[in-house]
């Protein structure tokens, strides 16, 4: 099984970023948190995205965001 958690590709979904080996963009998991979906609801809705991958979007994200340089380039 490949490593990859996203892939960009201009001929799947015109090269949004998509959850590796799927056509499910990654946005589509943060709008569906952001509207106070939860993660079993979008993984129902989305049964090509692995429950691991989600997560591991989730904490990739969360480690960018509260990375030292992040923070840095935000208050400047």
């Amino acid at each position: 099984m490949s490593s990859q958690l996203v892939s960009v590709d201009p001929r799947v979904m015109s090269g949004a970023p998509v959850f590796a080996g799927t056509r499910v963009p990654v946005k589509t998991l943060f709008d569906y948190l952001e509207t106070g979906e939860t993660l079993e609801i979008f993984l129902d809705d989305f049964p090509a995205v692995r429950r691991e991958q989600a997560l591991a979007l989730l904490d990739r994200a969360q480690q960018f965001l509260t990375s030292p340089d992040f923070l840095r380039e935000s208050a400047a």
